[in-house]
């Protein structure tokens, strides 16, 4: 028995371990990459560490490129998309998880399948649309969109979570005189936290990885988010690509994300776990 149990323990961790190499290798192979001479990174047998460390990939990427410019714009579209969708989707999802109407599994549905409609099917329309209301090359161009897109998920997340909240402490607020926008603000959204940024870190990433809009609707240099960015770098030739800098690019923007995730695990688990254990 102890036998079994050492056997399925070590076939356990080797799994976890393939596993967790899968996900980290990626990562790891851009950031060697980015330290590596451009004439390192095409060798016929690539090397897993370095033989020459530089740094001037990531030099390059601010000083050939508006790269700085290019993280401004992506840091002001997914945080404003970020704030607007966790204000109005906790406002939709305390309505749908406390408020008693008809049609409150219509809605769900409606708001679930609106979250897998494809994006590519409503660019061309809603190119236009923005068009004619002078919004493309525009933050309010691309925010708008971002809010559409992410409010869904924000709004099924957050309900989920307001819903497993004792509604003892809301009616004790009610006799206090709290008016329920008062429950919300001061009492809910405080307990809420967890579920709130787990929410705020979703919505902020798809935020900050979405290509398909901003490649579409931000068609000057000095607007491109970073994931388009990225994509249009250009060497000294067209036939050159900077992998080197592309590699860089892509670390600098990747790095603040990983941080955050691992900073907040812990919420980020208790928000996105809420609901699913009952008793």
């Amino acid at each position: 028995m102890q036998a079994k149990k050492i056997i399925y323990r070590f076939i356990l961790y080797f799994l976890v371990a393939i596993i967790l190499i899968w996900c980290i290798f990626p990562f790891y192979w851009a950031i060697i990459s980015s330290l590596k001479p451009d004439k390192d990174l095409f060798e016929v047998y690539p090397s897993l560490f370095p033989k020459r460390i530089t740094f001037e990939n990531y030099i390059k990427v601010f000083t050939e490129r508006p790269f700085h410019i290019n993280i401004l714009n992506s840091v002001i579209v997914a945080g404003v998309t970020t704030l607007a969708s966790l204000l109005i989707g906790s406002l939709a999802a305390y309505a749908i998880a406390r408020l008693r109407f008809k049609g409150k599994v219509i809605v769900m549905s409606l708001i679930l399948a609106v979250s897998m409609f494809p994006q590519v099917s409503i660019l061309g329309s809603l190119f236009v649309l923005l068009r004619k209301m002078h919004l493309i090359n525009t933050y309010p161009g691309l925010i708008l969109p971002y809010i559409a897109i992410t409010l869904p998920l924000t709004t099924w997340i957050l309900q989920n979570f307001f819903r497993e909240l004792p509604k003892e402490v809301e009616e004790s607020a009610a006799i206090d005189g709290c008016s329920r926008l008062r429950t919300l603000w001061s009492i809910v959204l405080p307990m809420a936290a967890p579920g709130l940024v787990a929410t705020g870190l979703l919505t902020f990433i798809s935020a900050w990885n979405e290509f398909l809009f901003a490649l579409t609707f931000m068609q000057r240099p000095e607007k491109y988010t970073v994931p388009v960015a990225i994509a249009l770098f250009k060497g000294a030739s067209q036939y050159e690509i900077p992998w080197g800098q592309i590699m860089a690019a892509a670390v600098i923007v990747t790095t603040p994300l990983v941080i955050l995730v691992l900073i907040f695990q812990k919420k980020i688990i208790a928000g996105l776990s809420a609901g699913s254990v009952k008793g």
